[in-house]
């Protein structure tokens, strides 16, 4: 019996170089693919009626939204997928590298493997998918490497901090930081001073906050 997969990517050629690599699978399973190449064509997908389970979803962290549905990025697919098809395996792919990226899908989603897309190749991606066959997790160099690199800087950078440092980079204002994160202004400037700290700033600006989180990949 074939495996039911989904793949949501804007880039066509790359679900038919998937859907072929896919096809050499160690374990002999016959792929019966279904393609969307944005969230729009995937959400009527997943949530039509006469739609049979999938198996595996492979999605895109970056894909042309539809904000009739309020639909921004693969992330948001994959929360439409663990509603529709909950027993669905979900890997997720993408060309960002930046660590809080990561590490918020990891935390968020939890899905099965986690692939950057500069880190692999064919090889790579049959060894993932058998992977998750085996119902274990796979995650490629960079997702790990990133993983391992937040979880021993927890303490500075948590959530809150997470969020404070990527709108920072999105250039709001610290004024502007309480109506974002529900946090007072002295929380927020509280946690600022953890930041500076761990970036070894203590007199530093916003600016060098951002500076300093871009040299070491975060954002």
């Amino acid at each position: 019996m074939a495996m039911r997969i989904l793949m949501v990517d804007d880039h066509p050629t790359q679900l038919d170089g998937y859907k072929i690599i896919l096809a050499y699978n160690n374990q002999g399973i016959e792929i019966d693919a279904t393609m969307a190449y944005n969230c729009k064509t995937a959400f009527e997908i997943i949530t039509d009626s006469d739609t049979l389970a999938f198996d595996m979803v492979f999605l895109d962290l970056n894909l042309p939204g539809y904000p009739e549905e309020l639909l921004k990025s693969g992330e948001d697919l994959a929360y439409l997928v663990k509603k529709y098809f909950p027993d669905a395996k979900i890997i997720m792919l993408t060309s960002h590298s930046e660590s809080f990226v990561l590490y918020n899908i990891v935390k968020k989603i939890k899905p099965n493997a986690f692939l950057v897309k500069s880190d692999f190749g064919g090889e790579e991606l049959l060894m993932a998918f058998d992977t998750v066959i085996k119902n274990e997790t796979y995650y490629s160099e960079t997702v790990t490497a990133s993983i391992q690199e937040l979880l021993s800087r927890e303490e500075y950078l948590d959530t809150y901090n997470r969020q404070i440092i990527t709108l920072l980079a999105q250039g709001v204002m610290t004024k502007n930081l309480p109506e974002h994160l529900n946090l007072s202004m002295s929380a927020v400037e509280k946690r600022k001073s953890q930041i500076k700290d761990y970036f070894c700033i203590e007199k530093g600006s916003d600016e060098d906050i951002v500076r300093e989180a871009r040299k070491l990949g975060f954002i």
